[in-house]
């Protein structure tokens, strides 16, 4: 499998506003440079680009999220770390044939789609792979 690029780290956050005033003096930033809700994954999220890599802050919309659990379990902090790809279910396959798990399947995400490595295989670190193609980027530069 091939890492195109180290794609985004994740946050998980109780209140995306407060941590908003926390972390943009931080990154230099006034507001986020992509702000979204993902309704199906059940998440807020405040994403800001440091060197073409996203660095994002998630809140759960419901209290059964899988951000909501992960605060219960563990608390606030690092939730995720993300790596591109060419194509998530080519990936996935390679990874699964050398006994990878996974948890599900393949999610879509705007023109994209991505999946998640169980923890238990890496470390510990919830590892997602995503096969977007960040023409905002391009569109920055």
């Amino acid at each position: 499998m091939k890492v195109n690029k180290l794609d985004h780290i994740c946050i998980a956050v109780r209140d995306l506003e407060a941590a908003r005033k926390i972390w943009e003096p931080i990154l230099g930033k006034q507001q986020p440079d992509d702000a979204y809700v993902d309704e199906p994954e059940k998440i807020r999220v405040a994403r800001y680009w440091l060197g073409g890599v996203g660095f994002e802050l998630m809140e759960s919309l419901t209290p059964d999220g899988d951000v909501a659990r992960f605060i219960d379990k563990r608390g606030e902090g690092v939730m995720l770390i993300s790596f591109n790809v060419d194509d998530t279910r080519a990936a996935m396959a390679e990874l699964q044939q050398q006994g990878y798990p996974f948890i599900g399947g393949a999610r879509p995400f705007r023109d994209c789609e991505f999946a998640f490595v169980h923890p238990q295989a890496v470390n510990g670190v919830l590892l997602e792979l995503i096969d977007y193609r960040w023409d905002e980027l391009k569109e920055r530069s």
